[in-house]
């Protein structure tokens, strides 16, 4: 087998022990249409998806659609979405979203990378987790849990996401790209953490390239490596 060949291998593998670990590994977002998807995407941005679904109840309820938003006054959308950070780039993100949206698709979400990459507040991630999430097609998204873990894995030595996302193309069957990153955010929240890696307690420590470097004898020594 070739260098690739056994990459690959190693990639189906990983995304099979961490299925069977995380078996409804999805995106954490609630939402109903690609609408609210998008609308918790922009949100999310330097914000927990957890405190995103305490607001967007309340938001939705005021704005249920592009139509509606798009006549919002941004100062009546800030203060509902203010817990979130950053409210007064995102008031404005959402209000422009939902402009675009009627102006020029009807007040529908379009389907298209570059489509969604010219609406405010939309950049390369929430694209392609709308393309996936929203319209099931198949699209690696990379925040900071996929980038991390990815490089620690070895699937990548880049910390620039747009090649990290090419690295990971070239690697994963094109089925799992989507799946890719639920399991690294899932994985990154419940076992390997940014401040507290708990290695020993790894599903796929035998194919991470970190953890399979780690001498055994410090289980017992240490929960976090």
């Amino acid at each position: 087998m070739s260098a690739l060949q056994l990459t690959e291998k190693r990639a189906r593998i990983i995304v099979e022990k961490l299925l069977q670990h995380y078996p409804y590994a999805e995106t954490t977002l609630t939402h109903e249409s690609p609408w609210e998807l998008l609308v918790g995407a922009i949100l999310a941005s330097q914000c927990t998806d957890e405190r995103v679904n305490k607001i967007t109840p309340a938001l939705f309820s005021e704005y249920p659609d592009p139509e509606s938003m798009a006549l919002a006054e941004i100062k009546a959308v800030e203060p509902i979405i203010r817990s979130c950070g950053l409210f007064r780039s995102k008031a404005k993100a959402l209000v422009g979203t939902a402009q675009q949206l009627v102006e020029h698709y009807d007040g529908r979400v379009p389907e298209s990378e570059e489509a969604l990459m010219a609406l405010p507040g939309v950049g390369r991630k929430i694209a392609n987790l709308i393309r996936g999430d929203a319209f099931g097609k198949q699209a690696v998204v990379v925040d900071t849990h996929c980038a991390r873990i990815s490089r620690l894995i070895g699937f990548t030595d880049s910390d620039k996401p747009p090649k990290i996302e090419r690295d990971l193309m070239a690697i994963l069957p094109e089925e799992h790209w989507t799946l890719w990153g639920h399991l690294m955010v899932t994985h990154g929240r419940d076992l390997c953490k940014a401040r507290c890696r708990l290695c020993f307690s790894c599903p796929i420590r035998a194919e991470c390239r970190y953890g399979e470097a780690l001498d055994p004898s410090e289980a017992e020594e240490q929960d976090c490596v």
